[in-house]
């Protein structure tokens, strides 16, 4: 992938004992290339999407409805954006920021850039207004666009693959003082902002169980059933929990693949959260040292956060899976690209052993030539090939990976 600077983050705060200070300003190229037409920018809170807003649209009209006033006003009456910036020129922006606050405006939006030929930057944390309510999301006007946390190809030299294990790589996580600080606050504000002030479940207690329950699974096959004996509560519960999570842009899931001969095989799901230091916030594990239980999931989390985000940057509409049998062999990553299957085993582990390999052995049984990579991603320091299976530390990886040499 070519390297552009594409945007620059500004970090002026820092979370030092739990008070905010002030902090000299931290230049980090972004890779979210701007638009020449309307979007919808979606991205987890505190990601940088107003930030990156504000830095390539400087002369843009803006509509901030975290304005709990401009939210209300505009609320009450939606068509009053169309009589105040149907005569701002062509050449400017319109921004909206956390659109999904007033869905209606959608409509109006709909109509400017139909009437007038008006451009709008749309950001928003969540999508499940805008889902639940039927909204126009405006399918052929504007493009959607994600904006993810830093990734290793924007933090260069500064990227650390244990810190980004331990503390993610949200923006205030990477340039703050405090991260675990700023990481607890994020999952209580997530709590109170996304869930408890937009009304998303009738009960904040049960989420707020499930939700440290859901995240000590992360990456984990999911069983529904267990979560729901553990957070006690049902499980149709803990599916419609799930599907605030996805929503609200905090998780996704990975499908398993499935071969198209009869095997027995896990057909469950797995779910990751988007980050593995709010992993780690909302398990309750964010201040201590994670266990070598935990250092696997959280490799993988932080691996897939990179795959799905070079994919997004990228514009590659590939679909990540996983594999695994009912006897134990599996793959944490499959995908296929337009010139064949491309396999990967992630291991927190230092040094890379034999049995690593199993997974991706039987895939190249499976899949045959069509399997053109395989890889083992390890927290070693040297590159190996151990028959075939090309065995790369993780830093390593992701340099291939970001310049276009994994998925191509």
């Amino acid at each position: 992938m070519e390297s552009t600077i594409l945007d620059v983050y500004t970090g002026k705060y820092a979370l030092t004992h739990g008070k905010i200070s002030v902090k000299m300003p931290t230049m980090i190229t972004r890779l979210l290339q701007q638009p020449d037409q309307s979007i919808l920018l979606f991205g987890p809170r505190g990601t940088g999407k107003s930030t990156w807003i504000h830095h390539h649209f400087k002369d843009s009209v803006i509509y901030d409805l975290l304005n709990t006033s401009e939210s209300l006003r505009l609320s009450r009456e939606p068509e009053s954006l169309y009589r105040e910036v149907e005569s701002v020129p062509a050449e400017r922006w319109i921004v909206i920021d956390e659109i999904q606050k007033v869905p209606a405006l959608l409509d109006e939006v709909h109509r400017l850039i139909e009437n007038k030929r008006l451009r709008f930057i749309l950001s928003g944390s969540s999508a499940r207004k805008l889902r639940r309510g039927g909204t126009n999301l405006l399918a052929g006007r504007a493009i959607v666009m994600q904006l993810f946390p830093f990734v290793s190809a924007e933090l260069g030299s500064d990227f650390s693959v244990s810190k980004a294990i331990v503390n993610g790589t949200l923006p205030m996580a990477v340039l703050g003082g405090d991260p675990v600080s700023y990481l607890t606050t994020y999952a209580e504000t997530y709590l109170q902002e996304e869930i408890k002030a937009e009304a998303l479940t009738r009960n904040i207690g049960h989420f707020s169980r499930f939700l440290e329950v859901a995240a000590r699974q992360n990456g984990q096959v999911t069983n529904v059933a267990g979560i729901a004996r553990d957070a006690a509560v049902s499980r149709q519960t803990v599916q419609n929990y799930f599907s605030v999570l996805v929503d609200t842009l905090i998780g996704y899931w990975i499908e398993p693949w499935k071969l198209k001969r009869r095997t027995k095989q896990v057909q469950h799901p797995k779910f990751y959260l988007f980050d593995s230091g709010v992993a780690r916030a909302l398990s309750g594990r964010i201040a201590y040292p994670p266990t070598q239980e935990e250092s696997g999931p959280l490799l993988e989390t932080l691996m897939f956060n990179e795959i799905r985000s070079f994919l997004a940057y990228s514009k590659r509409h590939y679909r990540i899976h996983f594999w695994r049998n009912y006897d134990g062999v599996e793959v944490d990553f499959l995908c296929e690209t337009s010139m064949g299957f491309v396999a990967a085993e992630f291991k927190a582990s230092a040094r890379w052993e034999k049995r690593f390999s199993r997974g991706l052995h039987r895939m190249q049984s499976e899949l045959g030539k069509r399997l053109i990579k395989r890889y083992g991603v390890y927290l070693g320091d040297r590159a190996a090939l151990w028959d075939d299976v090309h065995v790369l530390p993780v830093r390593d990886f992701l340099q291939s990976l970001w310049d276009g040499g994994v998925l191509e």
